[in-house]
């Protein structure tokens, strides 16, 4: 398939192909599973996908519609078992937007949905505890504008002709980021699959006082891409999206952003990072890709302070996350007081993950998972959704995703299955307390 650089007129950062060729060898080396068939076969997606709606051929007793999206009534008709639910998700998993040996591949949403039936965690076995989202809109322009120039929207969408025309589309200067024809529209639906969780979600907390837990099931990533273009093997940055939706349609203010993945959030950070009533607060790598995210970004002008970054010294794993849990996220997170809390969830941080080298494991996400979901119920009434964004190793993604959906239902963690800590090596404690202590005193914890 024949290549086409295409140059957008903003100034990207990163290096073209920086991670997928430095990994290359690595990646390739990492089991794969035979997934495309079987997720094909399985969940055959309907031909509207392009239209912006997807169907699914499996449908369960415990599947609901909605309709999401136009901003003019954000109730959306929900089926009364939806009130049983505990985890609610949507699944887009752009089988379109692929290019062969990159690790931000086709194979990554349907891992997840594999292993969510191997557990026995899907709706097919939960029944009405687990809830798939199903025939929601994608995103329209406008929702994308509000974070994106309209230029960049555009020119995106015309670029798709060309993509039809010329093969994969390499974006230049924005590092291994690709596109196909098919890439602007799933990347809608993926953001569509965000706005219709929160209209579920928050449907929900009104009527109860513990709703499920949302997530997105969902590629491309968006955590890297800026307000000017992609980045990063991002497109359109999915937890903007919803942030800003969240504000405008449910008139939810004060929103928390947590961004867990290895690598700094930088799309997400410059997109709100003169605004006051919209926290992000990043744990990654320090010294990783993209460079951003050092302690001194804290804000601009009235938005001073509520951005903060935290790079954790390589080798950091479990111990590390749990005393930022305690010491930086939770303080953080009382002090502001969310009106909805919602999850850039990177699994890329993951010990095994080929694209970093942080010590997390399955555990660690299960933590996560259940701290998170404790602290919405603690200070916004239980709302709160998870993004899916970095993770390139396929067990350990698939995995720790499926052990996290075991935290939102309290049911014991199975991480001792998977993972070995044998593999492990000390973490640099007194490294990582020098990061905490000085993140706390920047920012006044």
């Amino acid at each position: 398939m024949e290549l086409l650089t295409v140059s957008f007129s903003s100034s990207l950062a990163g290096n073209a192909l920086f991670l997928a060729r430095q990994h290359l060898c690595k990646w390739k080396n990492h089991s794969r599973f035979d997934l495309e068939a079987k997720f094909v076969r399985n969940r055959i997606l309907n031909k509207s996908l392009r239209s912006g709606r997807r169907c699914l051929s499996e449908k369960t007793e415990a599947s609901i519609s909605c309709s999401t999206g136009t901003g003019v009534d954000p109730l959306i008709p929900v089926n009364k078992k939806l009130s049983d639910a505990r985890i609610i998700y949507a699944v887009a998993p752009a089988m379109g937007h692929n290019q062969e040996s990159h690790p931000e591949s086709h194979f990554r949403v349907p891992a997840i949905v594999n292993a969510l039936e191997t557990w026995e965690l899907s709706p097919k076995f939960r029944g009405l505890e687990v809830i798939e989202l199903e025939n929601f809109n994608a995103a329209s322009s406008n929702d994308i504008a509000s974070v994106h120039t309209r230029a960049y929207v555009s020119g995106l969408e015309k670029a798709m002709d060309q993509a039809s025309k010329q093969g994969i589309i390499l974006i230049e200067g924005s590092g291994p980021t690709y596109a196909t024809v098919d890439t602007f529209q799933e990347s809608l639906v993926a953001a569509g699959a965000g706005i219709a969780l929160i209209d579920a979600v928050v449907a929900e907390s009104k009527i109860r006082k513990s709703p499920p837990v949302g997530f997105a099931l969902i590629r491309p990533p968006g955590h890297h891409a800026i307000p000017k273009g992609p980045m990063g093997f991002c497109v359109f940055g999915n937890v903007a999206v919803a942030a800003r939706y969240a504000q405008r349609s449910h008139g939810l203010k004060r929103v928390f952003i947590i961004d867990f993945d290895v690598h700094h959030g930088n799309g997400t950070n410059d997109a709100f990072y003169d605004d006051p009533d919209i926290f992000f607060l990043s744990t990654h790598q320090d010294g990783s890709y993209p460079g951003t995210g050092k302690f001194e970004e804290v804000g601009h002008g009235d938005g001073e302070g509520t951005t903060l970054n935290l790079p954790l010294p390589g080798g950091s794993g479990d111990t590390a996350m749990r005393t930022v849990f305690d010491e930086i996220i939770v303080p953080c997170a009382q002090r502001f007081k969310p009106d909805i809390i919602l999850v850039s969830a990177g699994y890329d941080a993951h010990v095994l993950d080929p694209l970093a080298s942080l010590q997390f494991t399955t555990g660690t996400y299960y933590m996560l998972a259940s701290y998170i979901q404790q602290l919405a119920n603690d200070l916004c009434g239980g709302r709160c959704v998870f993004f899916l964004e970095g993770g390139y190793n396929l067990k350990s993604l698939s995995y720790s995703v499926a052990d996290s959906f075991r935290a939102f239902l309290g049911e014991p963690s199975l991480a001792s299955e998977f993972d070995n800590p044998a593999i492990l090596h000390e973490e640099p404690s007194t490294r990582v307390r020098q990061a905490i202590e000085r993140v706390k005193h920047i920012h006044s914890l």
